[in-house]
């Protein structure tokens, strides 16, 4: 089961998501995948996140985090012992979000979001100083993402399995070279 968790002001819409949808779609595994609209406050997302994970086999979940995504990711494979992939992931979300306090335009629509100040103090209930069992972890991270610092998350993951990008960008829009590899981590037994 892959859980896709998208990315600040992003949605199910989103490139990778719809990419990994397709691929399991022609597999015919449909029911293996689920990737919810996030609510733009930390806490209303991860607790349904945290939901959805309660109602899944730990041993048979990974769960796909996009830059934003990868912070709650990482949060959930540590409180459920799953395995995660994080694609150019958010390490350090209150610092990255602080200057989007506001309404702002989702990426994928015309619709607005307001991220408030008090979503940027929720983001500290979830945060993972050190990962534990990095056997866990795939991270994949693009020296040209121009929003985050990849070198950030390279240390922040230091011990798991990791792919570094010459390049790309933080939406990963090559991503499609990469794919067979995120579901094979997701598969692996």
């Amino acid at each position: 089961m892959i859980l896709y968790l998208h990315g600040f002001r992003s949605s199910p819409a989103s490139f990778k998501a719809q990419l990994i949808a397709n691929y399991l779609h022609q597999a015919n595994r449909d029911a293996e995948y689920s990737c919810p609209q996030l609510p733009a406050s930390p806490k209303l997302a991860m607790e349904m996140a945290t939901k959805f994970c309660y109602k899944t086999n730990p041993k048979k979940l990974t769960i796909v985090g996009s830059s934003l995504g990868g912070y709650y990711a990482t949060y959930l494979a540590e409180q459920f012992d799953c395995r995660a992939v994080l694609l150019n992931p958010a390490t350090k979300p209150p610092r990255d979000l602080a200057s989007y306090v506001g309404v702002s335009t989702m990426y994928h629509s015309k619709d607005v979001v307001e991220f408030k100040q008090e979503y940027v103090d929720e983001f500290a209930m979830y945060a993972v100083e050190k990962i534990t069992q990095p056997e866990r972890y795939f991270l994949i991270a693009a020296t040209g993402d121009e929003v985050l610092d990849w070198n950030e998350m390279v240390q922040h993951y230091s011990d798991a399995k990791q792919l570094v990008i010459e390049g790309s960008d933080h939406g990963i829009s090559d991503f499609a070279q990469y794919l067979d590899q995120v579901i094979a981590f997701c598969d692996a037994p």
